[in-house]
Formats: C-alpha cells, structure tokens, sequence
C-alpha cells in the first residue's frame, strides 16, 4: 500500500509517499480502508522534531472508511462498517489502510459525510472535554483565539450551546474573522491589532473575558492573558501555534486573582471510556447541526507536504484532511 514515512524530523517535505506492507489487526484491532485522513497541529509539532517519536514512523492519528478486516476476539459485525478512528500508537493514518483499536472505531451516523466526521470526531470531542474542564457558567463570556480553527471554530459553536453570554472570537486576518462570525462568535477582534485585549474588554464593559481558551501562545497568549477577566477569570492553555508557550508570570496571575488551566492535559488525562464517550457525543452533535466543522482543504497523500505547510503556515479556516 501507498504510505507517507517519516525518516526525519525536519520541514513539510521530509512527508514521503513510499510502499510499505499493509498492517495485520491484532487482537481486539480493525484494519480501516482509509478515505479520509485527519491532519491536527499536533502532527505538525512532532514532524518537526518538537515532539520525542521513535523514527522512522506513518503519520495520522484519525482516520475515516470502512472495516476491512477484525483482528481476534474483535466483533466481526464491524467489518464493513462505516467509522472514525483514532490510531494505534497515534500513527499510521496518512496511508491507504491503517489499524484501530476496535473500541475507538466509531460508527459514522448516515446523516455525516465520512470527511465531515473526522474533522468534527477528534477535535469536536477536545472541544466538549475542554469546556467541560473549565466549566464557563451560563451568561459568563468566553475568548476563544485561533477561532477560525479546525478546534477554535468548534470551541467557539460549543460555547454557544452551552450557554455563553458573549463568544469572542480572536482570529488573524479579514477572511478569518468572517469565518468566525459564521461560526457564531458575537464579537471578532483581530489578533494582529495591538490593542485587541482592550477591545475584548470593551466587549465585556471592562470585565474582560471569564473563560479564555489559547492555542496560539507567544504574544498572542500574553494579550489573551490581559483580556481575561480579573477576580475569576480562568485562562485554558491547549497549544503554542505561534512556535512558543504562553510566557505566565506567577505574581501576577496570583495578583488580579486568575486561575490558569491546562485544559488540553485534562482531558487526555480522562478515563479512556470518557474520552471515547466525548467522540460520541461530538458526532452526534455534529449529526444533529449542533457542531459543524468546516473543512479548508483536502489533499492528495502525494501531497501531504502542502497540506502540512497550510496547517503550520496558519492559512487554513477550519480542518485540513488528507485523502489516500
């Protein structure tokens, strides 16, 4: 079969299409024809080699097709089902078949289009756990950066959902902050303007921001940090987009009385069966127009590179997938 290896750590092009053996499913595993490949930032951060992986490995840790095979003591019932998956090991997705734990298949509601599931499966579910972890009460506002975003934009839906008084999207650049509007943010500002923690606590009658959301960190995460509301406001960290970590200053985080939350690490830290049950229910909000994904882009396997440098170079409004 047709796979991307990695044999280094280095810039979009180290992605290489080469032949490799299909994988056996081992017990309690499916063996997925892939159709449609997932592309997070996370990818990104470990190709790069700022992330420790053993090498040489296959990208992907989700995938969308069909069960062609069940390993032992798997469910046979599963072979021909429509799913999403997540990988084993966290890898092998960008290739024409790739194996599954059977639990973490989930079948595909016939409402879904197999690349509107995996774009909502995976990150719908982050952005389900990480709400629920910082808990914004009805009526509280809540600042969602890089809210045009394959996760920013499904943050941004689920905070209306549940109940937010003003979303605020935070996005780079004119087409993004339209893409955020549509996405059901209240307000955009543009992280590009110096002054835009100011304008998100104009938006909040001089509060700031009670739940803030930062993928982005650098610069970014600072201003985000000035928006947050003092007395209360609880800062979620889930990502360095920008290349660098939120820089926190202990004194004045205790000083204006914020909380700071590693929202991302709580919800991989979940029990296995909460996080799948997140999955779940992402798809089935996604199956009911409650979350809806936007897809940027779809590329080929032979150009895995490009669709890589969209995602790193920040081009891409909603989620970039890779199609075998």
């Amino acid at each position: 079969m047709k796979a991307i290896r990695v044999r280094e750590f280095g810039p979009p092009d180290v992605l290489r299409v080469e032949d490799v053996e299909i994988p056996a499913p081992a017990e309690g595993e499916v063996l997925v024809a892939v159709e449609v490949a997932g592309l997070s930032y996370g990818d990104v951060i470990v190709r790069s080699g700022r992330y420790p992986f053993p090498l040489p490995y296959v990208p992907g840790l989700e995938v969308g097709g069909r069960v062609v095979a069940a390993g032992p003591g798997t469910d046979p019932a599963l072979v021909g089902a429509r799913v999403v998956a997540a990988t084993v090991g966290m890898s092998g997705g960008y290739a024409e078949f790739a194996v599954a734990e059977a639990v973490n298949a989930h079948r595909v509601p016939e409402a879904l289009g197999l690349d509107t599931a995996v774009a909502v499966a995976q990150s719908g579910a982050l952005a389900i756990g990480m709400l629920a972890a910082i808990a914004p009460r009805p009526g509280e506002s809540v600042l969602v950066t890089a809210a045009a975003g394959r996760i920013g934009s499904l943050l941004v839906q689920r905070a209306g959902v549940l109940g937010a008084g003003t979303v605020i999207g935070a996005v780079g650049g004119g087409e993004k902050a339209a893409a955020a509007r549509e996405f059901g943010a209240d307000v955009v500002v543009d992280y590009t303007d110096a002054d835009w923690a100011a304008q998100v606590r104009e938006a909040t009658a001089g509060r700031g921001a009670d739940v803030v959301l930062d993928a982005v960190g650098g610069d970014t995460a600072v201003q985000a940090l000035a928006a947050t509301a003092d007395g209360g406001g609880r800062f979620g960290l889930y990502g360095f987009t920008s290349g660098r970590w939120a820089e926190l200053d202990p004194l004045a985080i205790a000083g204006r009385g914020l909380a700071v939350i590693g929202v991302l690490g709580i919800v991989f830290a979940k029990p296995a069966a909460e996080q799948r049950a997140d999955v779940a229910l992402a798809l089935a909000e996604a199956a009911a127009g409650r979350l809806v994904p936007r897809v940027h882009a779809s590329f080929p396997l032979e150009r895995a590179a490009d669709a890589h440098a969209a995602v790193e170079g920040r081009a891409n409004v909603g989620a970039v997938l890779i199609t075998p």
